[in-house]
């Protein structure tokens, strides 16, 4: 029987393979370098801290970024993706331990990595996208409450014997405790607020959390404050990775675990993806999703082989990756070299850092997490997408993450369906998303998208593969409004991270023919003057484009 090789699909192939195929030299490595060590020195402290309000010792923390933040980038379909402890899945976590203990997590993390390869596998990836855009707004500022709500023992230095999980018995336990505040925990904890904030605000190139707990540190050593740190609670760290082992993998603890696999590997799917989304605005790249799940499943093996927890893409440190200067994905493999060496070479430093800082620094987290500007102007969009905002919003904070997930996409749904059936009558609409380029064929340097129906978080979606067919962004982008009778808010967001490539790319954006619904949606999304240009129709935006050709224009400027 004759064998043949199938080569990879393109969607699996990982970005380090093509960046390598682009051609890679020291000029790119430098690059890769300084950036890597620029978010190792952010991950550092915060995978520490997350890891301890997760209710594992920080170490594990340290595991996590550094076999899953190799994996992610080696692996992933994302350039600039960096992997590790994330913020989000701290409530989750917490549970976890809760009712499993850290056995019962390192078999979760195991499963939900098989969960996300399949997913991956099976080309689901695609999917992820339509989650409407108010539940991720919902669930995040959820999670931001929560995180902050879990530091405020450490930030008070309260005592307690025993800290509930949910935030309805905690509030009542910690105000119960009030009288044990410490005043030097408190003053720790400022002053670590205040050095991340004054850095960002005067030095923000320089690396704020990082600075705050070794300034931190340094007073609570001098001056002896009676505040708890890492060495007093969880004892010296380890200055080496532990040797791999797998989990328990009896029927008992398998089914124990699965519940907890599923909700790690639906958060750490939809996390990752947003996060390669958040990516690919700030660069004008494309991620490949399947091979983005794929990978984050094989790093969530591999971080529970290794004694570490949940594995996602993270946000804030992908985003300093970009604005670090990386090139590709060779930055977050040595990110977490960067942050293996640290461990090496720095574990019994980390004995002196005060519990009270690590809490400052996730009090920062949750604030910058909460999306405060996006939920308000989601709020005062419509009475729709408030209600799914603030109904996922509170089942998150009061009942659980899965839930408010399951019953926000519920609802947005609901909300879908509605708006479809109140715009049947104006459009039967055939394909959400019509480009016709060639309308313009004697005007190359403007390209016309033609959209039909209403424009919802399905719709949305599809932008991006048409974005994907034009492979420089041209003189003029018009966008004909023409036949869409309503746009959402996911809709409305994808037009500005549009808005935003289109201006880096040096090109004018025109919206034509919007209904006063459409534009005021638009509008909410911060989608004006400079950045969009709203006329009339087709003709208009020609006008203006030749009007700007002309040589009495080009004499003006």
């Amino acid at each position: 029987m004759r064998q043949t090789n199938r080569p990879t699909p393109p969607e699996f192939v990982p970005k380090l393979v093509t960046v390598l195929r682009e051609g890679y030299g020291l000029a790119q490595l430098r690059a890769d370098a300084l950036a890597g060590l620029t978010v190792a020195i952010v991950a550092l402290p915060l995978s520490m801290a997350i890891a301890i309000a997760s209710g594992v010792g920080p170490e594990r923390g340290l595991y996590t970024a550094i076999v899953g933040g190799f994996l992610v980038s080696m692996l992933g379909g994302s350039r600039f993706q960096i992997g590790g402890p994330a913020g989000a899945f701290i409530v989750l976590v917490a549970a976890c331990v809760a009712a499993t203990g850290v056995s019962g997590l390192l078999l979760a993390t195991f499963l939900s990595g098989l969960m996300l390869i399949a997913v991956g596998a099976l080309r689901l990836g695609s999917y992820i996208r339509f989650i409407p855009y108010p539940v991720t707004v919902g669930f995040t500022a959820g999670i931001a409450v929560i995180i902050f709500a879990s530091q405020l023992r450490d930030l008070l230095g309260l005592s307690l014997t025993a800290e509930p999980g949910e935030i309805v018995e905690k509030i009542p336990a910690l105000w119960a405790a009030r009288g044990s505040i410490s005043g030097a925990a408190c003053a720790v904890a400022a002053l670590t607020i205040v050095v991340i904030l004054g850095v960002k605000r005067w030095r923000p190139h320089w690396p704020g959390m990082l600075l705050a707990v070794v300034v931190a540190s340094g007073v609570v050593f001098a001056l002896g404050l009676p505040v708890d740190t890492i060495g007093t609670r969880f004892g010296a760290l380890p200055s080496h990775l532990p040797a791999p082992a797998l989990p328990d993998l009896s029927v008992a603890a398998v089914m124990q675990a699965l519940p907890w696999a599923a909700s790690f590997a639906l958060l750490g799917a939809i996390e990752s993806l947003l996060s390669a989304v958040v990516a690919d605005g700030m660069t004008g790249r494309r991620h490949r999703s399947n091979a983005e799940l794929v990978a984050q499943g094989v790093a969530n093996m591999g971080s529970a082989l290794f004694g570490g927890f949940c594995v996602t893409g993270t946000i804030a440190r992908t985003a300093t990756n970009v604005r670090a200067g990386a090139v590709g994905p060779i930055s977050g493999m040595l990110h977490a070299l960067f942050v293996l060496g640290f461990m090496l070479l720095a574990a019994p430093l980390a004995a002196y850092i005060p519990l009270a800082t690590l809490a400052g620094v996730l009090a920062i987290v949750a604030w910058n997490m909460a999306e405060k500007e996006e939920a308000w102007a989601l709020i005062r969009a419509s009475r729709a997408d408030a209600m799914v905002v603030l109904v996922t919003f509170a089942l998150v904070v009061f009942r659980d993450l899965t839930t408010g997930i399951v019953v926000g996409c519920a609802l947005g749904g609901a909300v879908f369906i509605r708006r479809m059936s109140d715009a049947a009558s104006l459009h039967q609409p055939e394909d959400p998303l019509e480009e016709r380029p060639g309308l313009d064929a004697a005007a190359s340097d403007l390209v016309v998208c033609h959209l039909r129906g209403p424009f919802f978080f399905g719709a949305a979606a599809r932008l991006g593969f048409v974005l994907d067919q034009i492979a420089d962004t041209p003189r003029g982008f018009a966008v004909d409004f023409t036949d869409v009778p309503f746009i959402d808010s996911s809709g409305a967001r994808s037009f500005e991270l549009l808005a935003r490539k289109t201006a880096r790319k040096g090109g004018r954006l025109f919206f034509t023919a919007t209904n006063a619904d459409v534009r005021a949606m638009l509008h909410s999304h911060g989608l004006r003057a400079p950045y969009v240009t709203y006329l009339p129709d087709l003709a208009a935006v020609r006008a203006v484009l030749a009007q700007a050709e002309s040589p009495e224009s080009s004499a003006r400027h």
